[in-house]
């Protein structure tokens, strides 16, 4: 990044040297779970209904005016210091319209990214107390990522659409095909978000400040009793522990979240910095905007879908080898699955084979027994 540089008219002093991606593509750095994402949820049946109808009726201007009412706006007179964040993040991935920011009042550390014709970033009273300078860099520009990628329209209508499940929770079928909608948008969110920490590395360029920043959401601003590479184990632990019921509850516990587990986060994070594609970007190499018109889905998808392939394939998680094995046509189903389950599914002993035991002696003895969690 250059020493001193105008951009959407103000002089902009960075506070060091940053490398500066000119003309750069969201492309560059969205995940491939993301794009494949929102391709399922532009699939998934009505969403184009929903979505065009919403454009049109959700109150963006009220939404504006709400936090231009209550809530502080970022500039040179008011959290100065973000406002130089803000800017140093959007000259650094070349977004030429610098999106208003507001702080507002909230303990729970939190940003978003909103708004349907112009993007709007939100940063709470929380996260600005709880993360140091660099921290709070690499989330403006993950919000700057959000706002480059277009996520902002997503994001909006899966914030009115979660609320509108909970006023219409009474009408059965109309709740039903709200809350289809409304897993699909989480689903594509949680991974989009994979691809906003990416650009929040490539504005902070400093990947302990992000790694911490993780940390200190998950466990608190208790830096000195938190260790990266501990974290970073427990991500791995996450990944590859227990048996089938837990890779069963992994996604059921996920399902509700908007967001993905922080040591996922992490972990992801850290694979990609570590990687070609990350260098190469450093080094200048990566996809421009105006490329983006020649860009054929069908290569996104296959990207999309190489990615998975690759990620099951390599997955730690008992139902990812499962279907890896089962897919190469090792074993038996009913076999394998009762072995990723830890026996769990035929947990009564077995009746003893001979002639002093008759063929339904034990009919109803071999159940599974009651989970006591």
């Amino acid at each position: 990044m250059s020493d001193g540089h105008e951009h959407n008219g103000h002089e902009h002093v960075p506070s060091r040297q940053r490398r500066r991606f000119p003309g750069i593509s969201s492309r560059t750095y969205e995940h491939p779970a993301d794009r494949s994402a929102l391709v399922a949820l532009r699939k998934l049946s009505g969403f184009d209904t929903v979505f065009k109808a919403l454009s049109g009726l959700l109150p963006e201007r009220s939404l504006r005016l709400l936090f231009l009412s209550d809530s502080v706006r970022v500039s040179d007179q008011q959290f100065a210091h973000l406002n130089v964040m803000l800017r140093d993040a959007c000259y650094i991935l070349d977004l030429e319209k610098v999106p208003p920011m507001y702080v507002n009042q909230d303990p729970q550390p939190n940003a978003m990214c909103i708004g349907l014709d112009e993007p709007i970033i939100v940063v709470t009273t929380g996260l600005v107390e709880l993360l140091d300078e660099e921290e709070m860099r690499a989330v403006v520009g993950h919000e700057v990522g959000h706002a480059l990628s277009g996520h902002s329209v997503y994001r909006t209508i899966l914030l009115f659409l979660t609320s509108l499940a909970v006023r219409v929770a009474w009408i059965p079928l109309g709740n039903l095909a709200i809350m289809a909608i409304v897993t699909g948008l989480r689903e594509w969110f949680r991974k989009s978000e994979l691809s906003a920490d990416r650009a929040g590395l490539l504005v902070g360029q400093d990947l302990q400040a992000s790694m911490r920043g993780l940390m200190k959401i998950a466990g608190g601003n208790h830096l000195h009793e938190m260790n990266v590479d501990a974290f970073l184990a427990q991500a791995e632990e996450y990944e590859a522990g227990g048996d089938l019921r837990d890779s069963v509850l992994k996604i059921l516990n996920v399902l509700p979240r908007s967001h993905p587990f922080t040591t996922v986060r992490a972990a992801e994070l850290k694979k990609w910095a570590e990687s070609r594609d990350y260098q190469r970007i450093m080094d200048g190499h990566y996809p421009r905007r105006d490329e983006d018109k020649d860009t054929s889905v069908r290569d996104s998808w296959r990207e999309s879908a190489n990615h998975y392939s690759t990620h099951v394939k390599s997955s730690k998680d008992p139902l990812m080898k499962l279907v890896t094995d089962l897919a190469g046509g090792a074993g038996d189903l009913g076999d394998r699955v009762r072995r990723g389950f830890g026996g769990f599914t035929n947990a009564s002993p077995k009746p003893p084979q001979g002639p002093e035991t008759g063929p339904s002696d034990s009919a109803g003895d071999d159940q599974p027994p009651r989970d006591a969690s």
